[in-house]
Protein backbone atom coordinates (compact mmCIF):
# COMPACT_ATOMS: atom_id res chain seq x y z
CA UNK A 1 0.00 0.00 0.00
CA UNK A 2 1.33 3.41 -0.94
CA UNK A 3 2.42 5.53 2.02
CA UNK A 4 0.57 8.76 2.71
CA UNK A 5 3.60 11.02 2.90
CA UNK A 6 3.79 14.57 1.52
CA UNK A 7 6.54 15.51 -0.92
CA UNK A 8 9.96 16.45 0.44
CA UNK A 9 9.72 19.85 -1.25
CA UNK A 10 6.48 20.66 0.52
CA UNK A 11 7.84 19.57 3.92
CA UNK A 12 11.05 21.56 3.49
CA UNK A 13 9.11 24.67 2.47
CA UNK A 14 6.71 24.30 5.40
CA UNK A 15 9.48 23.70 7.97
CA UNK A 16 11.44 26.75 6.80
CA UNK A 17 8.37 28.99 6.73
CA UNK A 18 7.29 27.80 10.18
CA UNK A 19 10.77 28.35 11.62
CA UNK A 20 11.12 31.85 10.18
CA UNK A 21 7.46 32.84 10.48
CA UNK A 22 7.80 34.22 6.97
CA UNK A 23 7.33 32.88 3.44
CA UNK A 24 9.81 35.47 2.13
CA UNK A 25 12.61 34.39 4.49
CA UNK A 26 11.88 30.73 3.78
CA UNK A 27 12.16 31.46 0.06
CA UNK A 28 15.49 33.19 0.60
CA UNK A 29 16.86 30.23 2.59
CA UNK A 30 15.75 27.64 0.03
CA UNK A 31 16.68 29.76 -3.02
CA UNK A 32 13.06 29.81 -4.25
CA UNK A 33 10.52 32.52 -4.93
CA UNK A 34 7.98 33.49 -2.32
CA UNK A 35 5.29 32.31 -4.70
CA UNK A 36 6.90 28.86 -4.92
CA UNK A 37 6.91 28.59 -1.13
CA UNK A 38 3.24 29.61 -1.01
CA UNK A 39 2.31 27.00 -3.63
CA UNK A 40 4.21 24.22 -1.85
CA UNK A 41 2.45 25.00 1.44
CA UNK A 42 -0.92 25.21 -0.31
CA UNK A 43 -0.29 21.72 -1.77
CA UNK A 44 0.67 20.45 1.67
CA UNK A 45 -2.48 21.88 3.23
CA UNK A 46 -4.57 20.32 0.46
CA UNK A 47 -2.83 16.97 0.99
CA UNK A 48 -3.48 17.08 4.74
CA UNK A 49 -6.88 18.75 4.38
CA UNK A 50 -5.87 20.93 7.31
CA UNK A 51 -4.90 24.64 7.35
CA UNK A 52 -1.36 25.06 8.64
CA UNK A 53 -1.09 28.86 8.44
CA UNK A 54 -3.51 31.67 9.16
CA UNK A 55 -3.41 34.51 6.65
CA UNK A 56 -3.83 37.95 8.21
CA UNK A 57 -3.56 40.56 5.48
CA UNK A 58 -0.10 40.22 3.98
CA UNK A 59 1.20 38.33 7.00
CA UNK A 60 1.04 34.66 7.97
CA UNK A 61 1.21 32.85 11.29
CA UNK A 62 1.03 29.20 12.22
CA UNK A 63 -2.39 27.78 12.97
CA UNK A 64 -2.69 25.53 16.06
CA UNK A 65 -2.39 22.40 13.91
CA UNK A 66 0.57 23.99 12.16
CA UNK A 67 2.41 24.58 15.45
CA UNK A 68 2.23 20.90 16.38
CA UNK A 69 2.99 19.68 12.87
CA UNK A 70 6.00 21.99 12.55
CA UNK A 71 7.64 20.44 15.63
CA UNK A 72 7.04 16.91 14.32
CA UNK A 73 8.26 17.73 10.80
CA UNK A 74 11.40 19.43 12.15
CA UNK A 75 12.25 16.39 14.28
CA UNK A 76 11.67 14.04 11.35
CA UNK A 77 13.82 16.10 8.99
CA UNK A 78 16.60 16.40 11.58
CA UNK A 79 16.59 12.64 12.10
CA UNK A 80 16.55 11.98 8.35
CA UNK A 81 19.51 14.33 7.90
CA UNK A 82 21.49 12.64 10.69
CA UNK A 83 20.77 9.20 9.26
CA UNK A 84 21.74 10.32 5.77
CA UNK A 85 25.01 11.85 6.95
CA UNK A 86 25.74 8.65 8.86
CA UNK A 87 25.28 6.54 5.73
CA UNK A 88 27.33 8.99 3.67
CA UNK A 89 30.18 8.58 6.15
CA UNK A 90 30.36 4.79 5.91
CA UNK A 91 33.46 3.32 4.26
CA UNK A 92 32.99 1.84 0.80
CA UNK A 93 35.21 -1.10 1.71
CA UNK A 94 35.25 -3.02 4.99
CA UNK A 95 32.55 -2.75 7.62
CA UNK A 96 31.26 -0.83 10.60
CA UNK A 97 30.16 -1.71 14.12
CA UNK A 98 27.87 0.28 16.40
CA UNK A 99 28.58 -0.30 20.09
CA UNK A 100 26.64 0.99 23.10
CA UNK A 101 28.73 1.32 26.27
CA UNK A 102 28.60 2.97 29.66
CA UNK A 103 30.36 6.34 29.24
CA UNK A 104 33.19 6.02 31.76
CA UNK A 105 34.05 2.49 30.63
CA UNK A 106 34.19 3.74 27.05
CA UNK A 107 36.42 6.73 27.76
CA UNK A 108 38.62 5.20 30.46
CA UNK A 109 39.09 1.62 29.26
CA UNK A 110 37.75 0.87 25.78
CA UNK A 111 38.76 3.87 23.67
CA UNK A 112 42.41 3.96 24.87
CA UNK A 113 42.75 0.37 23.58
CA UNK A 114 40.92 0.79 20.27
CA UNK A 115 44.13 1.66 18.40
CA UNK A 116 45.18 -1.97 18.80
CA UNK A 117 41.93 -3.12 17.20
CA UNK A 118 42.34 -0.56 14.42
CA UNK A 119 45.87 -1.80 13.71
CA UNK A 120 44.59 -5.35 13.44
CA UNK A 121 41.44 -4.50 11.45
CA UNK A 122 42.03 -1.22 9.59
CA UNK A 123 38.99 -1.82 7.37
CA UNK A 124 36.52 -1.88 10.28
CA UNK A 125 35.15 1.36 11.76
CA UNK A 126 33.88 1.25 15.35
CA UNK A 127 31.16 3.71 16.37
CA UNK A 128 30.55 4.12 20.11
CA UNK A 129 27.53 5.67 21.83
CA UNK A 130 26.87 6.04 25.54
CA UNK A 131 24.07 4.24 27.34
CA UNK A 132 23.84 4.58 31.11
CA UNK A 133 21.09 2.00 31.55
CA UNK A 134 20.38 -1.41 29.99
CA UNK A 135 18.01 -1.33 27.01
CA UNK A 136 16.37 -3.58 24.44
CA UNK A 137 19.20 -4.42 22.06
CA UNK A 138 17.04 -5.87 19.27
CA UNK A 139 15.95 -3.10 16.92
CA UNK A 140 18.08 -0.48 18.71
CA UNK A 141 20.49 -0.02 15.82
CA UNK A 142 23.42 -1.31 17.91
CA UNK A 143 25.37 -4.44 17.03
CA UNK A 144 26.47 -5.00 20.62
CA UNK A 145 26.58 -3.45 24.06
CA UNK A 146 29.21 -3.37 26.80
CA UNK A 147 27.43 -3.12 30.10
CA UNK A 148 26.79 -4.69 33.48
CA UNK A 149 25.10 -8.02 33.95
CA UNK A 150 21.40 -7.26 34.27
CA UNK A 151 18.05 -9.08 33.92
CA UNK A 152 17.21 -6.67 31.10
CA UNK A 153 19.62 -8.59 28.87
CA UNK A 154 17.53 -11.78 29.10
CA UNK A 155 17.63 -13.66 25.80
CA UNK A 156 20.89 -12.01 24.78
CA UNK A 157 24.32 -13.67 24.68
CA UNK A 158 26.53 -12.35 27.51
CA UNK A 159 30.31 -12.75 27.65
CA UNK A 160 31.92 -11.64 30.96
CA UNK A 161 34.77 -9.18 30.47
CA UNK A 162 35.97 -7.50 33.66
CA UNK A 163 34.97 -7.15 37.27
CA UNK A 164 34.40 -3.60 38.44
CA UNK A 165 35.86 -3.57 41.97
CA UNK A 166 35.51 -0.27 43.81
CA UNK A 167 38.27 1.26 45.91
CA UNK A 168 38.35 4.54 47.88
CA UNK A 169 40.82 7.04 46.40
CA UNK A 170 41.68 10.66 46.96
CA UNK A 171 44.26 13.30 46.18
CA UNK A 172 47.44 13.20 48.33
CA UNK A 173 46.81 16.89 48.98
CA UNK A 174 43.50 16.09 50.67
CA UNK A 175 45.28 13.82 53.16
CA UNK A 176 48.01 16.39 53.72
CA UNK A 177 45.43 19.10 54.46
CA UNK A 178 43.84 16.77 57.02
CA UNK A 179 47.20 16.01 58.62
CA UNK A 180 47.23 12.45 57.32
CA UNK A 181 49.91 10.49 55.49
CA UNK A 182 49.06 7.92 52.80
CA UNK A 183 52.11 5.87 53.80
CA UNK A 184 50.63 5.20 57.25
CA UNK A 185 48.73 2.02 57.90
CA UNK A 186 44.98 2.23 57.52
CA UNK A 187 43.14 2.99 60.74
CA UNK A 188 42.70 6.03 62.91
CA UNK A 189 45.37 8.00 61.05
CA UNK A 190 43.43 7.64 57.80
CA UNK A 191 39.88 7.79 59.11
CA UNK A 192 37.36 8.01 56.28
CA UNK A 193 34.95 9.46 58.79
CA UNK A 194 37.10 12.60 59.01
CA UNK A 195 37.26 13.18 55.25
CA UNK A 196 34.61 14.42 52.81
CA UNK A 197 33.17 11.58 50.75
CA UNK A 198 31.92 11.71 47.18
CA UNK A 199 29.02 9.66 45.83
CA UNK A 200 27.79 8.31 42.50
CA UNK A 201 24.14 9.24 42.19
CA UNK A 202 23.16 5.85 40.73
CA UNK A 203 24.79 3.95 43.61
CA UNK A 204 23.76 5.88 46.74
CA UNK A 205 24.37 3.05 49.23
CA UNK A 206 27.89 2.20 48.03
CA UNK A 207 29.65 3.85 50.98
CA UNK A 208 27.34 2.18 53.48
CA UNK A 209 28.01 -1.25 51.96
CA UNK A 210 31.74 -0.56 51.77
CA UNK A 211 31.87 0.51 55.43
CA UNK A 212 30.04 -2.64 56.53
CA UNK A 213 32.40 -4.89 54.57
CA UNK A 214 35.58 -3.08 55.66
CA UNK A 215 34.48 -2.75 59.30
CA UNK A 216 34.76 1.03 59.16
CA UNK A 217 32.44 3.25 61.16
CA UNK A 218 30.93 6.15 59.22
CA UNK A 219 28.78 8.58 61.20
CA UNK A 220 26.59 9.32 58.18
CA UNK A 221 27.52 7.36 55.07
CA UNK A 222 25.15 9.40 52.85
CA UNK A 223 26.80 12.80 53.46
CA UNK A 224 28.71 14.26 50.53
CA UNK A 225 28.44 15.59 46.99
CA UNK A 226 26.83 13.44 44.31
CA UNK A 227 27.86 12.97 40.68
CA UNK A 228 26.33 11.10 37.77
CA UNK A 229 29.42 9.42 36.33
CA UNK A 230 32.50 7.68 37.68
CA UNK A 231 34.51 10.00 35.41
CA UNK A 232 33.13 12.95 37.37
CA UNK A 233 33.99 11.27 40.68
CA UNK A 234 37.56 10.68 39.51
CA UNK A 235 37.94 14.31 38.43
CA UNK A 236 36.51 15.50 41.75
CA UNK A 237 38.90 13.27 43.72
CA UNK A 238 41.89 14.55 41.74
CA UNK A 239 40.73 18.10 42.45
CA UNK A 240 40.84 17.35 46.19
CA UNK A 241 37.09 17.58 46.76
CA UNK A 242 36.88 14.34 48.71
CA UNK A 243 37.32 10.58 48.73
CA UNK A 244 35.69 8.78 45.80
CA UNK A 245 34.68 5.13 45.67
CA UNK A 246 35.57 4.26 42.06
CA UNK A 247 36.55 1.22 39.95
CA UNK A 248 40.26 0.47 40.24
CA UNK A 249 40.46 -0.40 36.53
CA UNK A 250 39.75 3.26 35.64
CA UNK A 251 42.47 4.88 37.73
CA UNK A 252 45.65 2.85 37.28
CA UNK A 253 47.36 5.71 35.44
CA UNK A 254 46.42 8.28 38.12
CA UNK A 255 47.69 5.97 40.87
CA UNK A 256 50.98 5.43 39.05
CA UNK A 257 51.42 9.16 38.46
CA UNK A 258 50.61 10.00 42.08
CA UNK A 259 47.53 12.08 41.27
CA UNK A 260 45.51 9.70 43.42
CA UNK A 261 46.30 7.42 46.35
CA UNK A 262 44.38 4.36 47.52
CA UNK A 263 45.45 3.60 51.11
CA UNK A 264 42.17 1.87 51.98
CA UNK A 265 41.16 -1.71 51.10
CA UNK A 266 39.15 -2.40 47.96
CA UNK A 267 35.59 -3.65 48.19
CA UNK A 268 34.14 -6.84 46.75
CA UNK A 269 30.70 -6.07 48.18
CA UNK A 270 29.98 -3.41 45.58
CA UNK A 271 31.61 -5.17 42.62
CA UNK A 272 29.84 -5.60 39.28
CA UNK A 273 30.75 -7.53 36.15
CA UNK A 274 31.08 -5.87 32.75
CA UNK A 275 29.86 -8.05 29.88
CA UNK A 276 29.84 -7.97 26.11
CA UNK A 277 26.19 -8.28 25.10
CA UNK A 278 25.37 -9.72 21.67
CA UNK A 279 22.01 -10.55 20.08
CA UNK A 280 23.37 -13.87 18.79
CA UNK A 281 26.39 -16.15 19.36
CA UNK A 282 29.77 -14.77 18.29
CA UNK A 283 30.19 -17.47 15.64
CA UNK A 284 26.87 -16.47 14.03
CA UNK A 285 27.53 -12.74 14.13
CA UNK A 286 28.56 -10.70 11.11
CA UNK A 287 32.27 -10.60 10.30
CA UNK A 288 33.05 -7.17 11.82
CA UNK A 289 31.16 -8.04 15.02
CA UNK A 290 33.01 -11.37 15.27
CA UNK A 291 36.34 -9.60 14.88
CA UNK A 292 35.50 -6.97 17.52
CA UNK A 293 34.11 -9.51 20.00
CA UNK A 294 37.14 -11.78 19.66
CA UNK A 295 39.55 -8.87 20.13
CA UNK A 296 37.61 -7.46 23.11
CA UNK A 297 37.60 -10.80 24.95
CA UNK A 298 41.34 -11.12 24.35
CA UNK A 299 41.93 -7.62 25.72
CA UNK A 300 39.94 -8.39 28.86
CA UNK A 301 41.78 -11.68 29.39
CA UNK A 302 45.11 -9.91 28.93
CA UNK A 303 44.22 -7.45 31.67
CA UNK A 304 43.14 -10.25 33.98
CA UNK A 305 46.40 -12.14 33.44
Amino acid sequence: MRRKIPSNSALLAFEAAARHGSFARAAQELALTEGAISRQIARLEAFLNVPLFERVGNRVRLAPNGVRYAVQVRQTLDRLERDSLYVMGQPVQGGTIDIAASPTFATRWLIPRLKRFQNRHPDITVHIAERLEPFILAGSGFDAAIHFEHPAWAGMHLHPLLEEVLVPVCSPALLADAGMDASMNTGAHLSLNDLPRLHRRQNPDAWQRYAQEAGIKLTNSAVGARYDLHAMLIAAAIAGLGVALVPRLYIEAELEQGQLVAPWPKSKAVAKTFCLVLPEPIELSAGPVQAFATWLLQEAQGLAS
